[in-house]
C-alpha cells in the first residue's frame, strides 16, 4: 500500500507515539478525536480566532499581507496540511502562524518545532518565499505570542520522521511504542496497544 500525503499533525501523533500511526494509517481505527473535550475546545478558538483577531499582533511582527486557514500540498514531500495563518513579512521572508488552545510553559515543545517546520517547507514550496521562522500564539495564556526560529536542519529533521512515517504506513510494521506510561493511560488506543 502506498500513502500519497501525511499531515504535520501526523508528525505530532508519531512523536507521542509511533503506534499512533499504526492504527491510525495501518489499521485504519479512527481515534475519535471529536469527543475529546480539550480538543474541541481548540477547535473553537481557533475559528473564533480567524474571525476576531484579523489584526492581531500584526504591526509587532512586521506583517504586511496574510492567508488565513491557507491549505497548502507538497508533491515532492508527500505532505498536506491546514496554517492557521501565512504570514507575508516586510523583510520579504514568510512564516506560519499557528494558534494553540494551551497555556505557554517557557518552552516550545518539540512537537510544535517539527510541526512548524514542516508548515514552514509547505509554505517555502508554495510561495517560493524564505522561511526561517514561526509564530506560535498560545490562547490559554492571554494570546502570548513566541517566535521560533526555523533553521535547515529543522526541517531536515523533520523530514526524516516523514520518511520514518511512510516507512511504517508502507511496510505495515508495528513499531516500538515510545510513550510515557503517563501518557499511555490518555491514549485513545490504550485498549489495543500491547505495551
Amino acid at each position: 500500500m502506498d500513502f500519497q500525503f501525511i499531515t504535520p499533525s501526523e508528525v505530532i501523533e508519531y512523536l507521542y507515539c509511533p503506534r499512533f500511526v499504526y492504527f491510525m494509517n495501518v489499521l485504519r481505527i479512527d481515534q475519535h478525536e471529536h469527543r475529546r473535550h480539550l480538543v474541541n475546545k481548540g477547535r473553537d478558538i481557533h475559528d473564533l480566532k480567524l474571525v476576531q483577531n484579523k489584526d492581531y499582533l500584526r504591526s509587532r511582527i512586521g506583517v504586511k499581507d496574510k492567508i488565513l486557514d491557507a491549505y497548502l500540498s507538497s508533491e515532492k514531500h508527500h505532505l498536506v496540511g491546514k496554517i492557521d495563518e501565512v504570514l507575508f513579512l516586510n523583510d520579504g521572508n514568510a512564516a506560519p502562524l499557528d494558534y494553540k488552545y494551551a497555556f505557554w510553559e517557557n518552552k516550545v515543545f518539540k512537537t510544535h518545532l517539527m510541526q512548524q517546520s514542516l508548515y514552514a517547507i509547505l509554505i517555502q514550496e508554495n510561495f517560493s518565499v524564505p522561511v526561517n521562522q514561526a509564530f506560535l500564539v498560545y490562547v490559554r495564556s492571554k494570546n502570548h505570542l513566541e517566535t521560533i526560529t526555523i533553521t535547515e536542519p529543522m526541517k531536515q529533521k523533520a523530514l526524516a520522521i516523514v520518511d520514518d512515517i511512510f516507512k511504517i504506513i508502507n511496510e505495515g510494521s508495528f513499531p516500538n511504542a515510545k510513550a510515557e506510561v503517563r501518557k499511555c493511560e490518555d491514549c485513545t488506543y490504550r485498549n489495543l496497544c500491547v505495551s
